[in-house]
């Protein structure tokens, strides 16, 4: 083949589209620079596709605008960093293809050529070992193949050729960034390009795009996007955390391509991977900042702005780290037993987890979780059997019923409180069975007596107490038996209700409304009344109660 027509060009695009987007999660799982935010392929198949779809709207032939639109369609579909400098590249092809009726292979290479000079010119502060390294080692091979000293070969051989120079740099790029080499993986954008490049060379070849990954290691991780050949950068290497773009339309009378300069200086001040593209028209503007609206305000001094696009690359970040590590725990083999428990307050949560509670579900008084939430936690769990602690009456009967949907054997360990929870998993025994677990952890709750101290919610008389709202009063198992104007005299009052000649710990868990100080006031107070119990106290940061008491 020595020329390539309107008709093949567009077949072209279509192919290179296509073989990116069959390859996207893998791009996707490359991506660790800029930032690590696995869009790099998501964000290259917008910017194709919609040069695609410009370059399908036409009902031409015509090259010279088949390959304008294709270069237009790029710059309006330019998502993301990668995404704006392969627009860049694209335009290179409308450069070249000005006023022809077909590309040879010698305007194939001044494609290639004037591409990676826009490009460059495009980034604020390029960094070698990525998608420019890439794109101008193939424009070099290009212009060798192309050169007066030797015989220029045909458009597939020209390819071929190119194609070979930019996967031995691909191969290459983990020497020249550090952050490659620590992951494990090569550029993100070089190797969507690869893609792109290798789809237009199959059209020409003759050959169908397939509808898979076309080796083994793409094949690997076409359905999952997340993994990571090895542990790549945490949100903590993202120093700009918000991926701003927008264009900036209807440019006033007065702007000049110097004050076009001057936004692009002054957003470099404020972030980085700065792109501003374009002309009096329409530019195109990206940037990775922690001052959004201060880019967008620079902006507004030019003319308006249009189709804003502001994304949070560390929540981004977060939301991959936690992908893989779901990942990586479903590769475990379950373990025999696991364990959930529900209540309120991260000093609960902490202390149950701290006590090899796997899943901690939020519930509690006024907040029952519903049958769904219990039996997601049990399916979340990777164990063959679980046992669950409801920690409140009102919650046992929904863990039943999630019992009986479970896939695994679920034992419901009848739990009215946090103390008895706590006290329960105290007596888990990973090495045994659920059943004799069950048994153990039953006993525990038999010797463990609990009271709660709160406040009255209205005014009644009950128990013989007359209460007006907002006193404070002491429970056990919701009967009162306390009541005064100080959490720490009711904490006492209620003990001394509850205590037995044979109880030797007590232990105070003070929630909401309650500071550390205060609460180790009373377990002083209360280790000088009996002198012969151990008194502790942790903070639990439970709602609606001042103090869960357990009495062991």
């Amino acid at each position: 083949m020595l020329k390539i027509d309107g008709e093949l060009f567009a077949r072209m695009v279509r192919g290179g589209a296509k073989l990116l987007e069959v390859n996207k999660n893998m791009v996707n799982m490359l991506n660790v620079f800029p930032v690590p935010d696995g869009d790099t392929g998501t964000n290259m198949l917008l910017t194709v596709s919609t040069a695609a779809k410009e370059v399908e709207s036409l009902d031409t032939d015509d090259i010279s605008e088949l390959a304008s639109a294709f270069s237009k369609g790029a710059l309006k579909g330019a998502r993301g960093n990668s995404g704006v400098i392969l627009s860049q590249i694209f335009k290179g092809f409308s450069v070249a293809a000005e006023n022809k009726e077909a590309l040879e292979v010698e305007d194939l290479a001044h494609a290639f050529v004037k591409g990676t000079e826009i490009a460059y010119s495009a980034v604020t502060r390029p960094k070698e070992g990525t998608i420019l390294t890439v794109m101008r080692i193939m424009a070099e091979r290009a212009a060798q193949l192309t050169s007066k000293k030797r015989k220029a070969p045909d458009i597939e051989g020209f390819f071929d050729e190119v194609l070979k120079a930019g996967e031995e740099i691909l191969a290459k790029t983990p020497d020249m960034l550090p952050v490659l080499k620590k992951a494990g993986v090569v550029d993100a954008g070089g190797k969507g390009l690869l893609f792109i490049f290798r789809g237009f060379y199959e059209i020409i070849l003759g050959n169908e795009i397939p509808d898979a990954p076309q080796s083994a290691e793409e094949a690997a991780h076409d359905d999952d996007p997340f993994t990571a050949f090895t542990d790549a950068d945490d949100h903590e290497d993202i120093h700009f955390g918000y991926c701003t773009e927008y264009f900036i339309t209807n440019l006033l009378a007065k702007i000049t391509t110097a004050d076009i300069d001057r936004l692009r200086d002054y957003l470099s001040t404020i972030g980085d991977c700065v792109l501003v593209i374009g002309d009096l028209q329409l530019v195109k503007v990206h940037v990775h900042t922690n001052k959004p609206d201060k880019a967008l305000n620079a902006a507004l001094k030019l003319g308006e702005i249009d189709r804003v696009k502001i994304e949070n690359m560390l929540e981004q970040n977060r939301q991959i780290l936690a992908r893989r590590a779901e990942q990586e725990k479903a590769k475990e083999p379950p373990k025999p037993l696991g364990m959930i428990s529900i209540c309120s307050g991260e000093g609960m949560e902490n202390i149950f987890k701290d006590l090899m509670v796997d899943v901690v579900v939020e519930g509690g008084q006024t907040m029952n979780p519903s049958v769904d939430d219990i039996l997601t936690a049990v399916n979340e769990v990777n164990a063959d059997s679980v046992i669950v602690l409801p920690n409140n009456k009102n919650i046992i009967l929904a863990a039943e019923q999630a019992k009986d949907l479970a896939n695994k054997k679920v034992v419901v360990i009848p739990t009215v409180n946090c103390p008895q929870g706590i006290g329960a998993a105290l007596a888990f025994n990973p090495e045994a069975d659920a059943d004799a677990n069950a048994s153990a952890m039953a006993a525990a709750i038999d010797r463990i007596r609990c009271g709660q101290v709160t406040h009255a919610v209205r005014a009644t008389r009950i128990n013989g107490f007359s209460l007006k709202e907002g006193d404070i009063i002491g429970l056990d198992d919701k009967k009162v038996i306390a009541k005064g104007d100080d959490k720490g005299e009711v904490v006492k009052k209620t003990v001394e209700k509850l205590i037995t000649d044979d109880v030797e710990v007590v232990t105070l868990y003070y929630g909401e409304g309650v500071e550390e100080e205060e609460a180790l006031k009373v377990v002083e107070e209360l280790t000088e009344q009996f002198p012969d119990v151990d008194v502790m106290a942790y903070e639990g940061g439970q709602p609606h109660y001042y103090y869960l008491i357990s009495l062991e």
